[in-house]
């Protein structure tokens, strides 16, 4: 049986000379594995260049709830990304969100709020032409309200300390050596309570931003069972500073 749906690449793996499995998380399945073939070939139907990470597509798809590997009716663009493909910064962000999600987001049945937001902030960062050196920082922040562990920020007005193993403010120092304290607390927070159209009036110092993400990345591990080492945030903060 055939089914629109939305999609959002997250990896491409080489299947045969010609043909490659592409996981795409999609609006109506989950994160669901599709094989493509001939797509390396001169006249593809399906151009590789439209399974890059975070491209985001249109998609009529056979679905089988028994199969592991499904197939693709018909595939184009959503929307054509304008920038990301060719701007350093951005494509750098893009790679390292995918690399996040890739790891992160495993259900195999559709969650359209989830898929609804990181579709949306890949169009907002492709048409956004300032304030995105925080934008990597405020998408893992919200990105943990859908993931399950968004922070309890009762106390988060008056506390000093975030209790990251708990996911919860303190106004003491926790007993765990897994915690912000200030003035990191107070940056986090800045996160929690920003939008994507406030992003340009949140500063942060060169240093502040590293010690932001390494700590946001060690609040992931903590939570997300084999989520293991980020290897392209090394990268991306070697092209911010």
């Amino acid at each position: 049986m055939l089914h629109k749906t939305r999609g959002i690449v997250f990896k491409t793996t080489d299947y045969s000379e010609s043909s490659v499995i592409v996981q795409i998380f999609t609006e109506k399945f989950g994160l669901q594995s599709y094989l493509i073939n001939g797509v390396k070939k001169p006249k593809a139907k399906i151009s590789s260049n439209m399974l890059q990470p975070l491209h985001l597509l249109d998609m009529v798809v056979y679905h089988k709830s028994t199969g592991n590997v499904q197939r693709i009716a018909e595939l184009k663009n959503s929307l054509v990304l304008q920038s990301i493909p060719y701007d350093v910064i951005k494509s750098c962000l893009a790679i390292f969100l995918n690399e996040i999600l890739y790891k992160a987001v495993r259900q195999q049945t559709a969650d359209e709020n989830l898929f609804d937001f990181i579709f949306n902030a890949v169009e907002w960062l492709d048409h956004q032409t300032t304030a995105i050196t925080n934008f990597h920082l405020f998408f893992l922040v919200r990105l943990t309200r859908y993931l399950g562990f968004y922070p309890d920020t009762y106390l988060m007005n008056d506390a000093d300390y975030f209790d990251m193993k708990n996911g919860v403010f303190m106004k003491y120092k926790p007993d765990s050596v897994l915690y912000l304290s200030p003035p990191h607390t107070q940056n986090f927070n800045k996160l929690l309570t920003g939008s994507f159209e406030n992003l340009i009036i949140i500063k942060f110092t060169n240093d502040e931003r590293r010690y932001l993400l390494n700590k946001l990345l060690e609040y992931y591990a903590l939570h997300i069972e084999g989520f293991g080492y980020i290897k392209s945030h090394e990268i991306l903060e070697e092209i911010l500073s």
